[in-house]
């Protein structure tokens, strides 16, 4: 799912590593760090834990490239593996292009029709609020 920001990369790569911001963005209704605080900027191998309703993802940050890519894995939930990658780069004109996409393996057979279409969407709700977050954070 792509989106375009017009805030600089480092923007909004700093609302990607701050657990704090997404429930701000995002669909998520709240975020925690296993073991930090959601306020700090997370590191790779941080766990951060998102509600959504009576959903909790748990998600482990497992690459960081400062500004250009962030990647996580979920630890559990209806997939038996997960694999979330976000990648940013500078736009033609200035502000950022967002491209937010994901692999994943379902525990449920002849699932995957369904993850892919609630994904898709899931998503390009995640990128276009990313987007619009750094340039409108009130």
């Amino acid at each position: 799912m792509t989106a375009r920001s017009q805030a600089a990369p480092d923007a909004v790569f700093a609302a990607l590593t701050h657990a704090a911001t997404w429930p701000s963005w995002s669909p998520i209704d709240s975020a925690d760090v296993e073991d930090g605080d959601p306020g700090d900027r997370q590191q790779v191998g941080d766990t951060r834990i998102f509600r959504t309703g009576r959903n909790v993802a748990r998600e482990r940050i497992v690459e960081l490239i400062t500004d250009r890519r962030f990647v996580y894995d979920n630890a559990g939930g209806p997939f038996r593996s997960y694999l979330g990658t976000v990648d940013l780069a500078p736009a033609p004109g200035g502000g950022t292009d967002i491209t937010w996409s994901a692999t994943f393996d379902p525990k449920m057979p002849l699932s995957g029709g369904f993850w892919r279409w609630y994904l898709t969407r899931f998503m390009q709700r995640m990128a276009d609020g990313l987007a619009a977050y750094p340039t409108n954070p009130g």
